[in-house]
């Protein structure tokens, strides 16, 4: 399928009201909220409406509401060609946005205003963001043999439960390696060797939890909705149930991490806001992500079926044959290998929601129309809409593991997981992912290494209150297992 023109101006489209209705005050967005969690879920909740406005650019109450956001109008978006508006923060406004209409308590994070929160106008963003680029910089080389280290302790455990168990939960293995990767990565030390053991990623788990409880529905049949709803939504979580976990990953890091932190204060940054920085970093940021990267790429590879996984197999063992090892350059030749990660990317991104306030009035174009949104209204992308557009992506609800191969490469432009297009880079001046690179490399990476080990493998799939559980029930070990590192 071709894709739409950027330059919609020449299509000279027709100017509209934006459809759509707010309710009544207090009533509205509580009512928008039910429909939302309960009456029909977020994709019924937007597809729906989308239908009923024959739009894909239209008004509603979002998610939270009452007394967890302030203000919860926004005007949605849900197609490809609008969606980017929310990147250009020369027209749009990031501050106190990240996850939504509404910001938890600074408790969360150390009394401060962490880099997400902060609109790249205002002079600490470029600091902490600059500091953020310089280290992942400076850790590239260390990315792939720390990940292949952290990684083979996640296929023992995974033989190991399967061995014994007849399946195994790969959400929680994965989880256990994360964190421990990504501590080995930012520390340079094991998260074993210090204080917090073996529950920095229970730890971070419940930090989670807390801050994105009103964003998230537990689904429990014992648990009335009227019920979930007044305990999750209503009003925030305290901090203090999560306090001494997050202290103690907090403590371990700022002793493992020094060098880390030497070089924040050598580029003026305040040594404990930096630590809390890199922490969210660590843990919201790339171990949050992870929660949900890893079981949606293997949900996707394991259900392809087994042709897929030859055909990976075949590609991942002749280009690490070829290069002697698992190396940046091999990742970069396996063009299967690529596709597979960014469609994973772009049917299951891992933020479902992206938001900004308008700093003018901006005339914003979906495929049919264009908009008038005014100066301060709040704009809502929901992501897994604008990267399924049926407009931009045949079959686009299909897992098509090819899509990105070839001359199919160029429409990654369209996979917007990481807050920008994927053929753009995060800077300090932009608010795109500072680990978006990182992330697909480590999605790679994972690819490369279960193929290394196995030919095939079957899992039972199913929802999360992030992402999807996946469940392995059985591996089939390659024949030859001669190029791991």
């Amino acid at each position: 399928m071709s894709s739409p023109s950027e330059n919609s101006s020449a299509l000279n489209l027709p100017v509209k009201e934006i459809p759509g209705s707010y309710g009544l005050p207090f009533f509205g967005p509580i009512k928008d909220r039910i429909d939302f969690y309960y009456n029909q879920g977020p994709e019924e909740f937007f597809r729906a409406r989308m239908k009923k406005y024959n739009s894909t650019v239209f008004r509603v109450n979002s998610p939270p509401g009452p007394f967890n956001a302030k203000d919860s109008k926004v005007i949605v978006l849900l197609d490809a060609v609008s969606f980017p508006i929310l990147f250009d923060t020369s027209k749009v406004e990031k501050r106190n946005v990240f996850i939504g209409t509404f910001m938890p308590s600074t408790n969360f994070t150390g009394g401060y205003r962490i880099c997400a929160y902060l609109d790249p106008s205002e002079p600490k963003h470029t600091t902490l963001k600059g500091f953020y680029l310089s280290l992942l910089d400076k850790l590239h080389k260390e990315l792939i043999p720390t990940f292949c280290s952290s990684v083979s302790n996640l296929f023992t455990d995974l033989e190991n439960e399967l061995s014994k168990n007849g399946e195994a939960n790969f959400n929680a293995i994965s989880d256990k390696m994360s964190f421990d990767f990504l501590f080995r990565l930012f520390a340079n030390k094991s998260s074993y060797d210090t204080i917090i053991g073996g529950n920095g990623n229970t730890n971070l788990d419940r930090w989670l939890f807390f801050q994105l409880a009103p964003l998230i529905t537990l689904g429990l049949k014992f648990l009335p909705n009227w019920l979930e709803d007044l305990l999750l939504h209503t009003f925030p979580l305290p901090y203090f149930p999560v306090k001494s976990g997050y202290e103690r990953v907090h403590a371990a890091l700022r002793t493992a991490a020094a060098a880390l932190l030497d070089e924040a204060e050598k580029q003026g940054l305040n040594r404990d806001e930096a630590t809390h920085n890199l922490l969210f970093l660590t843990g919201f940021n790339t171990y949050g992500g992870a929660k949900v990267v890893f079981p949606a790429l293997l949900k996707y590879i394991g259900t392809a079926g087994e042709s897929l996984h030859h055909r990976l197999a075949e590609e991942i063992r002749s280009v690490v044959k070829e290069e002697g090892g698992v190396t940046l350059a091999g990742l970069n030749k396996m063009s299967l290998t690529k596709s597979v990660v960014w469609e994973a990317l772009r049917i299951e991104p891992p933020v479902p929601f992206q938001y900004a306030k308008a700093k003018e009035e901006i005339k914003i174009k979906s495929h049919d129309a264009a908009y008038v949104i005014k100066k301060g209204e709040t704009i809502c992308g929901y992501q897994p809409f604008a990267t399924r557009d049926p407009k931009v992506f045949e079959n686009p609800d299909e897992f098509v593991a090819e899509r990105f191969v070839g001359e199919g490469e160029k429409m990654i432009k369209y996979v917007y997981w990481s807050n920008g297009r994927e053929t753009e880079d995060p800077t300090a001046e932009n608010k795109q992912c500072p680990a978006r690179e990182m992330v697909v490399m480590m999605l790679r990476m994972m690819a490369v290494e279960f193929f290394l080990r196995y030919d095939t493998f079957s899992v039972e799939t199913g929802r999360l209150l992030l992402g999807s559980s996946v469940t392995f029930k059985s591996v089939t070990k390659a024949t030859k297992q001669l190029f791991i590192n």
